[in-house]
């Protein structure tokens, strides 16, 4: 069979949201073990960022995107379980995700439930498993535990605050700006602090009277990495799961103890839905919470598929609140139409 077209976000050199141009691809025929997929909504992620600046060097021409929702429309020899027209969101270690239609691997893709929307899917594919793992596997968060969350308006940051509330911790949030320090309480923050204007460290132990916290959870990186680690109490942990601001410092292990006995982990989401039952497992429990509303998916920003130069801009300089998704011209919006 002859490969087709798809219009697609594509890089040749790493650099800045200017690198990122509109282009026509070719479209193969799904391969064995593949779905080909239209998508309708697509996730913007720091991790995107990372590959286009060239913090995660890859192999160029690159288009970037980790996690998106579509319907499927074609199986490749030796798929199972999914049908055409079905609607389906996935999660993958590679790019390749800011296009209207691509072929990807099946073992990667969840059915989507009713009553979860295509936009919804998009933003929680990634940001909703990180939540889940950092929450209940990376660390198995306990009722009364203090947890401090950077980057707390944010899309992962808002889903960890709701979800560490519903376990029972006590979180901590900090924010960039003073607009997103309501947003914050509002997402379930107990305490909010501001970046730049208050000392977080003081004010972590007057909130929790001397206590600190059990637990930190950082994606920021550089900025902030040895502040987190002095917000921790004795033999705390801290999870060091983004770059948002640089790559976190080389830290000798002597560190560690000086401060108290501290764990350190740098997760992956990707380790933790390794096999085809832990993503599935996962999934279930994110989309169960999101069905029962107990867990609000805040999409702050819409952009076109082609503006995705825009979203990055944005999402570098703090801009945006919530998850961003782009949206296929071809797209026609979001539906919760059931499998």
């Amino acid at each position: 069979m002859r490969s087709d077209f798809s219009n697609a976000i594509v890089f040749h050199e790493h650099g800045g949201a200017e690198v990122l141009k509109w282009e026509r691809t070719a479209l193969p025929p799904p391969g064995r073990g593949e779905l080909q997929l239209r998508h309708t909504a697509i996730g913007v992620n720091f991790i995107d960022i990372y590959d286009r600046s060239g913090l995660y060097p890859r192999a160029l021409p690159e288009t970037p995107g980790r996690e998106a929702a579509g319907v499927v429309t074609a199986l490749g020899p030796g798929v199972r379980g999914f049908k055409p027209g079905q609607r389906v969101a996935y999660v993958q270690a590679a790019p390749g995700a800011y296009t209207e239609r691509r072929n990807i691997a099946a073992a990667h893709v969840v059915g989507l439930p009713r009553g979860i929307t295509d936009e919804q899917a998009a933003a929680l594919m990634l940001k909703g498993l990180t939540a889940e793992y950092l929450l209940r596997r990376t660390h198995q968060v306990r009722r009364g535990e203090y947890l401090l969350i950077h980057a707390a308006a944010g899309g992962v940051g808002s889903l960890l605050t709701q979800w560490a509330r519903l376990l029972g911790a006590r979180v901590m949030g900090i924010v960039g700006t003073e607009a997103k320090l309501a947003m914050a309480k509002r997402q379930g923050c107990h305490q909010v602090f501001l970046a730049g204007r208050d000392d977080i460290v003081e004010g972590v132990r007057r909130y929790t009277r001397g206590h600190m916290a059990d637990v930190v959870y950082d994606s920021v990186g550089k900025d902030t990495f040895i502040e987190s680690l002095d917000c921790l109490r004795p033999r705390g942990l801290m999870v060091s799961f983004g770059n948002a601001s640089g790559a976190p410092p080389a830290i000798a292990p002597l560190e560690l103890a000086r401060r108290g006995s501290l764990f350190l982990t740098r997760p992956s989401l990707f380790d933790y839905i390794a096999t085809r039952e832990s993503l599935e497992a996962a999934a279930r429990a994110m989309f169960a919470l999101v069905k029962a509303r107990k867990l609000r998916v805040h999409i702050g920003q819409r952009y076109a598929l082609a503006d995705a130069a825009q979203a990055h801009s944005d999402l570098e300089a703090r801009r945006t609140t919530g998850a961003s998704v782009l949206i296929p011209a071809s797209a026609p919006g979001s539906s919760d139409a059931e499998d």
